[in-house]
């Protein structure tokens, strides 16, 4: 059980951001093709509540929690996205059997949100 997800692992960059991506990629798999659009709208649904929910446990901040926890909230999304491989020139090239070439095909595991 301590290698599964905790409070205290959710509270987390890592922890949030994963979640964040499984949930979007789980319930975009669950709806099928018509939800890859809507995955980017709820890893940030995600990706905010985790944040949220952070704040409101946080007890020593003051009221500007909610503030910070929104920009908390941007920093996980973008971490689940991949912030750092948005441009096209940081991504790294799939190799693609000549199967998938000839049907216009890549090979993915986790569909792009962008």
């Amino acid at each position: 059980m301590n290698d599964l997800f905790t409070w205290a692992a959710l509270g987390s960059l890592t922890g949030a951001s994963a979640a964040t991506l499984l949930t979007a990629n789980v319930v975009g798999g669950l709806i099928g093709p018509h939800g890859d659009k809507a995955r980017k709208w709820i890893a940030l649904g995600v990706a905010l509540a985790l944040s949220y929910a952070t704040a409101a446990f946080a007890a020593d901040a003051g009221a500007e929690k909610w503030i910070i926890a929104f920009f908390n909230g941007l920093v996980i999304f973008s971490a689940a996205l991949g912030a750092n491989q948005l441009p096209p020139g940081n991504r790294q090239a799939t190799q693609a059997s000549p199967t998938q070439l000839a049907q216009n095909r890549e090979p993915r595991f986790i569909r792009s949100w962008v």
